[in-house]
């Protein structure tokens, strides 16, 4: 059932005379008024990562009047970022997300003021970032960064917006654990557990539309301005899922599961989603190839098997000279396992040999003894051996 929850901000005391005219239309509105808007002054809101989800969050939020809006990123513009990043232009390739971020927010509220946290989020810092701000937005593409903004939110007693996004679906929630009348839950309520590496694949490898951002970036900056103000039923105990290709929105009960551990401290997240699958990682010992051994392979006319474990949509874009596709998805089934010769070494290569690891540990177990596979992917090729490689 749907819940009222308090403004979580107080109201600053006045707007001046550019303030009304510059959020007018937020006035007229009876639930928003003056009051609403002298909250959102003075509301501190802080967006992990300007990317995907945070750019169109960040724009909205300094185009609504929030007073302080806090960056946490330390990545730099990519081209293949401009997809979908629309804080973000030609002329920032290169900058640094959270300088070009701040510069994009200027132009659009001069009245807002940006604070930028450019460093990697750990455990040594978030509990103490996240105690100086009213709300944290997550719009991060990893499992080990979610939990950890989930549990340095639950030690720092705050609320925070949770979205995610792959190809054409997104899901939006917020989390608090100490929210009152009872209703408080946090991430571990919905997701207890991280998936098996590999079984979620990242945007990067997977694809995401890039106009989806922009429709979860928007649910998530409406469920900020919810909370700062008080107004409406926030998605505290729903989550939100939207599918693009049939326009659809639902939403699904989220509850407060007994089993939940309390959260008392902060682990290392990267062991504990299994960043490398221990298979993985013995797999690989010995068994890796570096992109100037594999050049040095090639071109001694040694027979081996060169096999791109990627999916045919990357394959389209670009390969390895000699290479044969084999995705993932097929040697996991038993399929692709057949298409390998067992005459010759096998190479494999994916994007950055996350994959590839995991296939090989695969192989392995079948009797590959002797496969291996490329460190960095094809990436690393590219970057060393062919730099003119079109890169996605």
């Amino acid at each position: 059932m749907p819940i009222s929850l308090p403004p979580l901000v107080e109201p600053a005391d006045e707007l001046t005379r550019d303030e009304v005219a510059r959020y007018s239309r937020h006035l007229i509105i009876p639930d928003v008024g003056v009051q609403g808007q002298k909250r959102l002054k003075n509301a501190r809101v802080l967006v992990i990562g300007a990317g995907g989800l945070g750019a169109p969050t960040l724009l909205y939020l300094a185009a609504a009047g929030v007073g302080t809006i806090g960056i946490v990123d330390f990545d730099v513009v990519e081209e293949s970022n401009l997809q979908r990043q629309v804080i973000h232009g030609v002329s920032d390739i290169g900058r640094t997300k959270a300088e070009s971020a701040r510069d994009s927010i200027a132009e659009v509220n001069p009245l807002v003021r940006v604070q930028l946290h450019q460093v990697r989020l750990e455990r040594s810092n978030a509990v103490e970032l996240f105690a100086q701000y009213d709300l944290i937005l997550d719009g991060t593409d990893n499992f080990a960064t979610r939990y950890l903004v989930n549990d340095a939110a639950v030690l720092a007693h705050k609320p925070y917006i949770w979205g995610s996004i792959y190809r054409f679906e997104g899901q939006v929630s917020v989390f608090w654990e100490d929210a009152p009348n009872g209703l408080g839950l946090n991430y571990r309520d919905l997701y207890p557990e991280p998936p098996p590496p590999g079984m979620v694949p990242s945007c990067a490898e997977g694809g995401v539309l890039g106009v989806l951002c922009a429709s979860i970036g928007s649910v998530m900056g409406t469920e900020a301005i919810k909370l700062i103000t008080g107004i409406g039923q926030p998605l505290l105990g729903r989550l939100m899922i939207y599918d693009a290709l049939e326009m659809s929105y639902r939403t699904i009960a989220i509850r407060k599961d007994p089993a939940t551990p309390a959260i008392t401290e902060l682990v290392d997240y990267d062991e504990f989603c299994g960043v490398v699958p221990e298979e993985a990682a013995a797999a690989v010992a010995g068994s890796t190839i570096t992109p100037a051994e594999l050049r040095e392979l090639l071109d001694s006319g040694q027979p081996l098997a060169l096999i791109d474990v990627r999916e045919p949509g990357e394959w389209a874009i670009n390969r390895i000279e000699g290479a044969q596709l084999v995705p993932q998805s097929t040697i996991n089934t038993g399929e692709g396992l057949a298409k390998l010769p067992q005459d010759r070494m096998s190479v494999l290569y994916c994007k950055t040999g996350v994959r590839s690891a995991q296939v090989l540990a695969t192989l392995k177990k079948a009797g590959f003894a002797d496969a291996v596979h490329l460190q960095g992917g094809i990436v690393a090729w590219a970057n060393q051996m062919q730099p003119d490689m079109v890169m996605y």
